[in-house]
């Protein structure tokens, strides 16, 4: 199976760009872990991010693809990887992921990352636009549109991002802001307006010097961006569950998402829950329920390391096959590109490879179904040509 799996070219469904420079031990470590940037005090508290499921998996399975062997130690990791430079580490492991697809989360860039043509051209693989939906409203109020013309604005600006072939979809980051426990029904125009001129006051009291610049973390708003995108028949991401500290993990559980799924399910507009550790059962069980739903576990496989095998399992005890798309949600280092593929393709073939030999199904059925959660489940969602 691992074979079979290994000849498969991936759409990663989800991921960012990466950073097109060399990269200092302490920013290297800090890039290895969902936690807040880590220093020389703090890796002293903490202990090294060398030490770490994704730290050994670096390791263990990016080390060979920079001409060392297995395990080098992370100063002769880094060492070798000053000495090639960031183009040639970036070209390599992008190369090695073996993608077809990318869709790229434009939305979140603290640095200079490299955009989805050039990191498409690094992967020889087709580059798509995933539009952050809280960015697209901060832009509007940055440019000074107006409450009363704020829904109207923020539409026209997605509705020029589907008429692009470069965009696949939209994401909203609800989780971070507002938690996923978000009302069923369209927000009233009224209380759209209501909550754009919420966002404008805190626009222009960060112009004063007086707060840090708005951010969209009203419910109204996250809900109302949702309903852009499926207006515009683009399916629309969800961050799910893990991420870094800004995330509370409480209000990140996908079964909070229940009525606004109940609601959205007659549209037909393909709804993706991104990551979903430790929720991922929970994520599952949607994508089992509603029609719409599909699921991933990005960003944990790679953290998970030597683990992500029990990750992908106990994710596809409920999901549909037919409903598990791949995404890295690779950030900053073209290390969890690589990584993402390959301990995806090494846990669900250990997962297909057990149903085969316990006769839970047949040889040719796991390679189909390795395709679908390859890529031929995102091509149907994502209504990408080949599909």
């Amino acid at each position: 199976m691992l074979e079979r799996l290994e000849a498969l070219r991936l759409v990663d469904h989800h991921c960012h760009g990466v950073l097109d420079r060399d990269l200092g031990p302490a920013e290297f470590e800090a890039l290895l872990t969902e936690a807040d940037e880590v220093d020389e005090a703090g890796i002293e508290l903490r202990g090294s991010m060398w030490d770490t499921q994704a730290g050994f998996a670096v390791r263990r399975w990016c080390a060979p693809v920079l001409g060392l062997p297995a395990h080098a130690s992370p100063g002769a990791y880094l060492a070798r990887r000053a000495e090639l430079g960031a183009d040639e580490v970036n070209r390599r492991f992008l190369a090695a992921a073996a993608l077809d697809v990318l869709c790229v989360d434009t939305g979140f860039t603290p640095q200079a990352l490299l955009e989805p043509p050039a990191l498409g051209r690094l992967a020889g693989a087709r580059s798509y636009e995933i539009v952050r939906l809280e960015r697209l409203a901060e832009d509007a109020v940055a440019d000074g549109v107006g409450a009363a013309a704020f829904a109207g604005e923020v539409r026209s600006r997605l509705n020029a991002k589907a008429r692009s072939r470069d965009v696949a979809g939209c994401k909203s980051i609800a989780a971070y802001r507002a938690g996923l426990e978000l009302a069923g029904e369209r927000p009233a125009a009224a209380d759209v307006t209501a909550a754009a001129g919420r966002l404008l006051r805190e626009a222009e009291r960060a112009m004063a010097g007086r707060s840090a610049p708005p951010r969209v973390s009203d419910e109204v708003l996250h809900r109302f961006l949702v309903w852009c995108s499926v207006d515009e028949g683009l399916p629309v991401q969800f961050h799910v569950g893990y991420g870094d500290a800004d995330a509370d993990l409480r209000r990140g559980d996908p079964l909070l998402l229940t009525s606004l799924l109940r609601t959205v399910a007659p549209t037909g507009v393909p709804v993706m829950l991104l990551h979903n550790y430790p929720f991922h059962r929970q994520a599952g069980y949607l994508a089992q329920v509603f029609p719409n739903v599909f699921v991933d576990a990005g960003l944990a496989t790679h953290n998970l390391g030597h683990r992500s095998p029990a990750l992908i399992a106990e994710l596809l005890e409920l999901a549909p096959f037919g409903k598990v798309l791949y995404s890295s949600d690779a950030f900053g280092l073209a290390e969890l590109f690589h990584l993402g593929a390959l301990l995806f393709r090494r846990g669900l073939a250990a997962f297909l490879g057990s149903g085969v030999r316990d006769g839970a199904w047949t040889g040719e059925d796991a390679v189909r179904v390795a395709e679908l959660m390859a890529s031929g489940n995102a091509r149907r969602a994502y209504r990408l040509p080949g599909t």
